[in-house]
């Protein structure tokens, strides 16, 4: 399983190019694969689109069975809402005994932090705003007690074309526990073509535009903003 990161070459480690370059096969959804299309030539490829995650990590986990060396690719890094886990659950459950790497990748929240400034300096949560896995009512909780206990909080999957309304009931739940003029940063592609990085305040995140390849940064108590950077204070007495 290979990181890719963000997907433009300068971001992915020697390891992941020396594993995609030594692989015989790469699985991924298609449009990864499209952005490490250069690496890959000439190689067998199996791609796929959304929802069908399962059956790549079953066609890929087939491949390496057969004696192939296979990568099976995730944007960022694939332990985080990647393929990783769910590989290693087909796996377990094919009773599959094959060797496997993991290869980490820079992650979507790490490649957005970077490009505002340094939001993450402190303790953090990451949840994911998509019920398409996880029911919304844990979602909810989980929202409520990371903004209790004061998180800095970064938000994968806030929202598509068909889910709408989840990233507006996240934002009534963090107001009633942050201040409306909590710092937020909203980098949309990050580190790829057509990047666009915003600092606003919680109580202004509607008004700005959020898709799913957009990460939502929201701050804690002592987030501020300087010079266009957004920075977590992580306790130093400066």
């Amino acid at each position: 399983m290979v990181g890719i990161g963000p997907g433009n070459p300068e971001h992915l480690s020697n390891r992941a190019i020396e594993v995609l370059k030594g692989s015989d096969c790469i699985v991924g959804y298609k449009t990864y694969i499209n952005l490490i299309a250069d690496l890959i030539k000439g190689k067998e490829v199996i791609a796929s689109g959304m929802r069908a995650e399962i059956e790549r990590a079953t066609s890929a986990l087939e491949k390496a069975v057969s004696g192939k060396v296979v990568s099976v690719i995730s944007s960022g890094d694939p332990g985080v809402y990647g393929m990783a886990g769910l590989v290693l659950e087909v796996a377990k459950k094919g009773n599959q005994k094959i060797p496997i790497e993991i290869v980490p990748g820079i992650s979507s929240e790490n490649a957005a932090a970077a490009l505002l400034g340094s939001p993450l300096m402190h303790d953090h949560v990451v949840i994911s705003l998509s019920d398409l896995l996880t029911p919304w009512d844990i979602i909810e909780r989980r929202l409520r007690l990371a903004a209790e206990g004061d998180f800095v909080i970064a938000l994968y999957n806030p929202k598509s074309s068909e889910r709408k309304w989840q990233i507006e009931k996240a934002v009534e739940i963090l107001l009633t526990h942050k201040s409306p003029d909590t710092p937020v940063g909203i980098v949309k592609d990050a580190m790829r073509e057509g990047q666009s990085v915003i600092i606003t305040k919680l109580d202004e995140i509607l008004t700005h535009p959020i898709d799913m390849s957009t990460i939502v940064i929201i701050g804690n108590s002592t987030t501020f903003v300087y010079d266009d950077y957004m920075v977590t204070r992580r306790g130093y007495k400066v």
